[in-house]
């Protein structure tokens, strides 16, 4: 276990030190920034489904997942320990009517464990909420650089779980998570003389909200075998409305800009009176999902998840007050994800291939986001494996995600993205009944 332990910590650190800003997408500058997927690299690579769970992976969607059934390999006196951490790398072609660049980024997932404590199941982990990553610019009339805007950041939330077994096949769990974070964001309106030539100083306006709250997650999972070969799964989860407190901070900054290497050196600053924007709320909007899926345990299964989310409220207030690019504004967003997975035979020990996990699915989301009243959608489609590791229920997950947000009309932006995933999930018992002869 020691070895499984240090090899998830070795993972954490190598993902969390190549990881730059959380995400690169221009649509981030808006509302609190981009949204996080909630979920392990085995949900991605199914399409983002989440009403699947078992006895060896983590389902950081659904609280109630945390309890389960014993296991026959430990003679139904227990059920693992388990560990997970993922990250994930995106590439994205961004594309509009006039011009197109590229962005990558990597980041950190994800890391989470859960252990057993008779018919509950205790989980924690830390998981990132929203990011933001992005350095837009805009042209004027005479196609010279008119303003740049830039910000980086996101919030967290670190949790605990805990999930009761109420009879077999049906669950249910709750989940408390503590959110914080940090987001900056600055904004250049560039000047020039009569001649077209750049004035010698610039303003800059920096933007800094410190964030921190709680929020509450509930759910429950019913499983049940229908005839002797196929089982029926369903999944509930909703999260109520919470507020987040923002500690705001503004700076109205003159600054000088090196032509050459376009490095900024602040000459002057004054401290912004924000008045009632100084200590403002962020809302953490309602959310629910159902899911429903068939399949024969260990072998095959197929489902769907469908989400809605309540973001009209999914904005901040200090960012709405300064500079902006475009008419936005916010409606509900939904999502629907189709997926499963396959596996030849789970106990084909003499065929390492026979035992992978083929994994895959689609997923499209209205993401209530709305500019110069076009809407703002996301498609993909997803691909993975689960690759065993040895004899025991841990293994290795690999998947990829193509897809598309976004649109060119209206002077918009398209996101053509390939997001490439991977998680390790060990398993292990840690409380063993002594037997006596």
């Amino acid at each position: 276990m020691i070895k499984k332990l240090l090899l998830v910590f070795i993972a954490l650190f190598a993902i969390q030190s190549y990881a730059q800003e959380g995400t690169a997408s221009p649509y981030s500058f808006y509302g609190l920034g981009s949204l996080k997927f909630k979920g392990t690299t085995e949900n991605r690579s199914m399409g983002g489904l989440s009403v699947y769970s078992d006895s060896i992976h983590l389902n950081l969607r659904n609280p109630a997942s945390y309890a389960s059934k014993n296991l026959e390999r430990y003679d139904y006196e227990s059920r693992p320990v388990k560990f997970t951490v993922g990250g994930n790398h995106n590439n994205s072609k961004l594309k509009s009517d006039t011009a197109s660049d590229e962005v990558n980024s990597t980041t950190f997932d994800y890391f989470a464990m859960s252990f057993p404590v008779g018919k509950f199941g205790v989980g924690m982990g830390l998981i990132p909420y929203t990011s933001v990553g992005y350095k837009l610019e805009t042209l004027n009339a005479s196609n010279e650089l008119s303003s740049k805007f830039r910000g980086d950041g996101g919030i967290y939330n670190v949790y605990a779980s805990v999930g009761y077994l109420i009879s077999d096949g049906f669950s249910v769990g709750v989940d408390l998570g503590y959110n914080f974070g940090n987001i900056k964001n600055n904004t250049i309106e560039y000047v020039y003389d009569n001649e077209g030539d750049l004035t010698q100083y610039q303003t800059r306006e920096d933007n800094n909200s410190d964030v921190g709250g709680v929020s509450m997650n509930l759910g429950l999972i019913y499983s049940k075998m229908i005839n002797d070969e196929f089982e029926l799964t369903t999944s509930f989860t909703y999260r109520p409305t919470a507020k987040l407190r923002s500690l705001n901070s503004r700076t109205y900054n003159t600054v000088s800009i090196n032509p050459f290497t376009d490095q900024e050196t602040v000459i002057n600053s004054i401290e912004a009176n924000l008045q009632g924007l100084k200590d403002t709320s962020l809302i953490v909007p309602t959310k629910l999902s159902v899911g429903v899926g068939i399949g024969q345990p260990r072998i095959w299964f197929v489902g769907a998840d469908y989400g809605y989310l309540n973001s009209k409220k999914f904005e901040n207030e200090l960012y709405a007050n300064s500079n902006s690019a475009g008419n936005v504004t916010y409606s509900n967003a939904s999502s629907v994800s189709v997926g499963g997975f396959f596996i030849p035979d789970y106990r084909a020990f003499s065929s390492y291939l026979k035992r992978i996990v083929y994994r895959g699915g689609v997923r499209f989301e209205e993401t209530g986001l709305n500019i110069n009243e076009e809407a703002i959608n996301e498609f993909g489609i997803s691909f993975g494996v689960g690759l065993p590791m040895g004899n025991s229920f841990s293994n290795a997950n690999f998947g990829v995600e193509f897809g598309k947000k976004g649109t060119t009309s209206s002077n918009l932006i398209q996101e053509n993205f390939v997001n490439v995933f991977m998680s390790l999930s060990f398993n292990d018992r840690w409380f063993e009944k002594r037997k006596y002869n």
